[in-house]
């Protein structure tokens, strides 16, 4: 299933074969700089360029001896590149190499996520704008309170969704970093213009100070983004299944020909793909957990944080990669059904008007807040027990009916008041500015 919604790049990016073709591209990187520095002769630098390459199989054979994945790799890319080999890995250490290349690595996973935000964030604009006005309850504590619109609905997606991006963006700036400072961050047997150039040719920023590592704060800051863009994904998919309830059923999740609900009841069509997003968004918060406890290492270093992220960072991105794909699809092909929307109004017999009602009487007569407040709870309460509308229940309240007149009482009872300001919040909502 996650074939199905992942992109391919993103996968890709997580291989163990693309992992150390990473490593490589910092490993060339660094003998660039030397290069540039006068340290590297041309024709060494040829051959590393024409020959750096390396076998997987050969990395993982030599791995089971060494124990130690940075000396396996190594060792294949010399036998290929010949005795020009001894510039490669010039002054560095492993998490010099290991590093920036997750930095490159998270950089291009977060490219793949930056652009399953912008469709998703399309899509719930376009299902804003298409149901601008389509009235619908809005519910305090799962009970009817006043009406909204479903587009408003939308709109408030769309605006968390643009945060979560901000977000999202500004902690991926955070990780596509690269160090190039040796054992423990000093230069010792290397020098910052290395760093430099190296970071320009990979396109990376450079981390202003590093022990032997890149400190993890900034990828907890990054899991955490997409731990909170989760949150808004369940906030969303728990939404859309109350709202395919059978007792509310104002929308519904989108069922293929031959699809089937349930290998016991044959009626049954459940909205699956909401619930299986809710659980995976709880794994990628999960993982958050796991990338800020990463933050506290020994001295310059340990590698406690190691194994976490060999976990955390290809789980969190595919992950999230999967989740907003498939949420797009979900959105795309929901069924919004208006008639049940009319029909959910309804059946608490209006006695949403009551704010309204109440607000009337404070601006139209000298009753005072509790007053008026007792007044009108009074008409609902009766209009609720009797399952009458309660605009019945007014209009025939003599109090109520010497207080207003019939056309204060029949303003107060108008739907679209409720949705006065509502191209005012489109607006806001959607402002290029």
């Amino acid at each position: 299933m996650i074939e199905r919604y992942s992109r391919p790049e993103m996968a890709n990016i997580w291989t163990l074969e693309n992992k150390f073709r990473a490593w490589l591209e910092v490993e060339l990187a660094v003998c660039e700089a030397w290069h540039r520095l006068g340290v590297i002769p041309a024709e060494a630098i040829k051959d590393i360029r024409e020959k750096a390459d390396f076998d997987l199989p050969r990395i993982l054979e030599i791995e089971e001896q060494t124990k130690h994945d940075v000396i396996a790799f190594l060792t294949a890319v010399e036998e290929k590149v010949g005795p020009a080999s001894k510039f490669i890995h010039l002054g560095c250490t492993s998490s010099d190499i290991v590093d920036t290349a997750n930095g490159l690595l998270l950089g291009r996973a977060a490219d793949v996520l930056a652009a399953d935000v912008a469709r998703l964030l399309n899509t719930l604009e376009a299902m804003a704008r298409k149901h601008q006005g389509r009235l619908c309850m809005g519910r305090t504590h799962g009970i009817h309170a006043e009406p909204t619109s479903f587009g408003l609905k939308m709109a408030s997606f769309y605006a968390e969704f643009t945060r979560h991006r901000e977000r999202f963006h500004a902690a991926a700036a955070g990780v596509k970093i690269g160090k190039i400072s040796g054992a423990v961050g000093t230069y010792a047997n290397l020098n910052p213009e290395v760093e430099a150039i190296a970071c320009e040719v990979l396109g990376l920023t450079v981390d202003p100070i590093s022990t032997q590592i890149v400190q993890r704060d900034r990828h907890a800051a990054f899991f955490t983004s997409l731990a909170l863009m989760a949150g808004g994904v369940e906030r969303l998919c728990v939404e859309l299944r109350h709202l395919q309830r059978t007792e509310v059923l104002e929308v519904e999740e989108g069922f293929s020909k031959g699809q089937k609900g349930s290998s016991a009841m044959p009626h049954k069509k459940n909205p699956i793909s909401a619930e299986n997003l809710t659980g995976l968004s709880r794994l990628v918060r999960t993982n958050a957990i796991a990338s800020m406890e990463n933050m506290a290492l020994w001295h310059e270093r340990d590698i406690s944080h190691s194994s976490v992220e060999r976990v955390i960072m290809p789980d969190s991105t595919v992950l999230m990669n999967y989740i907003l794909n498939r949420l797009n699809g979900v959105l795309t092909n929901l069924r919004v059904i208006p008639e049940n929307m009319d029909r959910n109004l309804e059946s608490s017999f209006g006695l949403f008007y009551s704010q309204r009602l109440l607000m009337k009487l404070l601006d139209e007569t000298e009753f005072q807040r509790q007053e008026a407040y007792e007044m009108v709870q009074a008409a609902a309460m009766r209009s609720w027990n009797s399952k009458r509308p309660f605009k019945d229940e007014v209009t025939e309240d003599v109090e109520l009916t010497s207080a207003l007149s019939a056309e204060a009482i029949a303003d107060a009872f108008d739907p679209q008041y409720y949705l006065r300001y509502e191209e005012m919040i489109f607006n806001r909502v959607f402002s290029k500015d």
